[in-house]
C-alpha cells in the first residue's frame, strides 16, 4: 500500500486479464458460431447438389420424352402421307386426311411450349427447315423437322457431350498450331468436329496442307488481291453471275450487299489468277463459300479453296474437260455395283443414270445436297483424309435409302426422289 506504482501495475494486469478473458470467450462464441455456419453451408450444398442433380435428370427425362413424342408424331404424319397418295380411299376418307394433315401443319402454331424448339437457322446461318410452297412437300418438311428436334435432343446427352469432352480433353495438352497426324486425331475427325473447335482445326489443316505455298510466298493472297484491283479476269462476268447463285438458304448470302458475298467475289477473283489454268469453274462459288462460313477470315477461305482444287483433288478436276471427274463417276458405277447389286440391277432396269445426280455431289463435295450439320462432317474428313471419303459418304447415302429407291419403278419418279432424298436424312449418326 505504501507503493503506488505497484497498486497501478496491480490494476492494469488484471484489466488486461479481463479484456483477454472476454476476447477468448468472443472467439469460443465465434468459433461455435462458424462450426453451425458451416454445418448449414454444407447442408445447403448438399441440398443444392441433390437439387442440380434432380433438375438434370428431370430435363434428361423430358428432353427423351420429347424426343419420343416427335418420333411418334413424325410417324404419324408418314401415315397420314401414305395416306394421302393412296387410290383407294374414297372423298370422304381423302378430306378426312386431308384435314389431319392442315391440323398437323397448324400445330407448331398452337403449341406455346417447346423444350428444345429447332431454331431457324443454325451455327453457319442455313436454314434448319427449308421453305416449300407445295403442301405435299410441306408435310415433308415437318417431318424432317420433327426428326431434326428428335435427333437433337437425342444427341445432345449420348453423343454431343461426350464427343465435347473428348476433344476437349485431347487439345487440353496441345496447342491447336501443334497438332499432328495420329489415329486417335483421325478417330476424332471422324466423329465430326464440334463447333466450338472447327474454325481452329480447318485452320490448322488448311495450313499443314498449303505450307509449302505459303512460305515461298507469304503474301501471295494480298499480291493476288491488288493484281485484281488493275485488271480483270476473263472470268470476272461469270462470277458476278454465280454470285446470286450461291448457298441461297443461307441467311449470309441472302444480300447481293452482304460482306459474306463481298468476301466470296474477292476470294473467286484472286483464285481465278492463282491458277489460270483452271481460272473458274462453276461449282468454286459453293466450295469458297463454305470454307468462308466456317473459316470466316477471307485469306483462309481462300487458302482452304487453293487446298481443296489444287491439292485434295486430283488435277482436271475443275478443268473445262472435267477429265477427272468423269473418271471418278466411272470409279463410283464400279463401287456401286460391288456393293449393291440389287441397287445397280434396278438401275439398269428402269434406265436410270446416277451420274447425272451424284456428279454434282463429287463435284461440289455435297454442298447443298445434304443437311449444315452432315455436310461438315463430311468436310471433316474431306480436308483431313481427301477424297476417298466422297466414294463413302455416297455409297453410304445410298445404302441408307436403298430399300426406298427399291420400291419406285417409274423412271420420272426415280429421278425426281434422287435429287431429293439426300435432304431427307437428318440424323448424322
Amino acid at each position: 500500500m505504501a507503493d503506488p506504482q505497484r497498486t497501478v501495475a496491480n490494476s492494469m494486469g488484471t484489466e488486461t486479464f479481463c479484456r483477454l478473458q472476454e476476447k477468448i470467450e468472443h472467439l469460443k462464441r465465434h468459433k461455435i458460431q462458424n462450426k453451425f455456419l458451416n454445418s448449414e453451408i454444407y447442408q445447403l450444398t448438399k441440398l443444392w447438389r441433390n437439387s442440380s442433380e434432380e433438375e438434370k435428370g428431370l430435363l434428361m427425362k423430358c428432353a427423351y420424352l420429347e424426343a419420343k413424342n416427335c418420333q411418334i408424331e413424325s410417324k404419324y404424319l408418314v401415315v397420314l402421307r401414305r395416306l394421302q397418295e393412296s387410290k383407294g380411299l374414297d372423298s370422304s376418307q381423302q378430306e378426312m386426311v386431308k384435314r389431319l394433315i392442315e391440323d398437323s401443319l397448324q400445330g407448331d402454331k398452337k403449341d406455346g411450349f417447346k423444350l428444345n424448339p429447332v431454331s431457324e437457322y443454325d451455327d453457319y446461318g442455313f436454314k434448319t427447315i427449308p421453305d416449300y410452297e407445295v403442301e405435299d412437300v410441306k408435310l415433308l418438311a415437318k417431318i424432317q423437322a420433327l426428326e431434326i428436334r428428335s435427333n437433337n435432343l437425342r444427341n445432345n446427352e449420348m453423343v454431343d457431350k461426350p464427343l465435347r469432352t473428348r476433344w476437349a480433353n485431347y487439345l487440353a495438352s496441345r496447342p491447336l498450331d501443334q497438332l499432328a497426324p495420329s489415329p486417335e486425331l483421325k478417330g476424332l475427325i471422324r466423329c465430326g468436329i464440334p463447333v466450338e473447335y472447327r474454325e481452329q482445326v480447318w485452320r490448322w489443316i488448311v495450313r499443314t496442307r498449303t505450307q509449302v505455298s505459303r512460305k515461298r510466298n507469304p503474301n501471295r493472297y494480298q499480291e493476288l488481291r491488288k493484281h485484281c484491283e488493275v485488271s480483270e479476269h476473263l472470268a470476272s462476268r461469270q462470277i458476278r453471275l454465280d454470285l446470286h447463285r450461291t448457298l441461297t438458304s443461307n441467311k449470309h448470302f441472302s444480300s447481293p450487299t452482304s460482306d459474306a458475298v463481298q468476301k466470296l467475289q474477292r476470294i473467286l477473283l484472286a483464285f481465278s489468277w492463282q491458277n489460270p489454268t483452271i481460272g473458274y469453274c462453276q461449282g468454286l462459288n459453293r466450295l469458297a463459300a463454305i470454307a468462308l462460313l466456317v473459316l470466316k477470315d477471307e485469306e483462309d477461305a481462300f487458302w482452304c479453296l487453293v487446298a481443296v482444287v489444287e491439292i485434295i483433288m486430283p488435277q482436271d478436276y475443275y478443268s473445262k474437260t472435267l477429265t477427272a471427274s468423269q473418271a471418278d463417276q466411272r470409279v463410283f458405277r464400279d463401287f456401286l455395283a460391288e456393293k449393291m447389286p440389287r441397287l445397280t440391277a434396278h438401275f439398269k432396269e428402269h434406265s436410270i443414270d446416277h451420274s447425272l445426280i451424284t456428279f454434282n455431289w463429287f463435284l461440289v463435295v455435297f454442298v447443298e445436297s445434304l443437311v449444315s450439320d452432315i455436310l461438315h462432317r463430311v468436310w471433316d474428313a474431306l480436308l483431313y483424309e481427301g477424297t476417298k471419303v466422297i466414294f463413302r459418304y455416297a455409297l453410304a447415302l445410298f445404302k441408307y435409302n436403298e430399300e426406298d429407291i427399291l420400291k419406285i419403278h417409274d423412271n420420272l419418279e426415280m429421278y425426281q426422289y434422287l435429287r431429293f432424298f439426300t435432304k431427307t436424312i437428318s440424323d448424322g449418326r
